[in-house]
């Protein structure tokens, strides 16, 4: 059976083929847990900071009024 050579073309022939869909197979599994693990995080949000207060940290920040 001879397979045409369609997503790459080296020398090792239609093992090429297989390689190159085992890595894309292998990224798409690794986006979707990645996906998965997203959707089920809770994002922490902090308190919004005082936009009144100056920034003691930061001595060229001061508090405009």
């Amino acid at each position: 059976m001879n397979i045409p050579l369609i997503l790459a073309h080296g020398s090792l022939g239609s093992w090429d083929e297989l390689i190159f869909l085992g890595v894309a197979v292998i990224f798409l599994v690794m986006m979707g847990i990645s996906w998965i693990k997203s959707r089920t995080n809770n994002p922490t949000i902090e308190a919004p900071a005082d936009p009144t207060a100056a920034d003691q940290n930061a001595p060229d920040h001061f508090r405009l009024d």
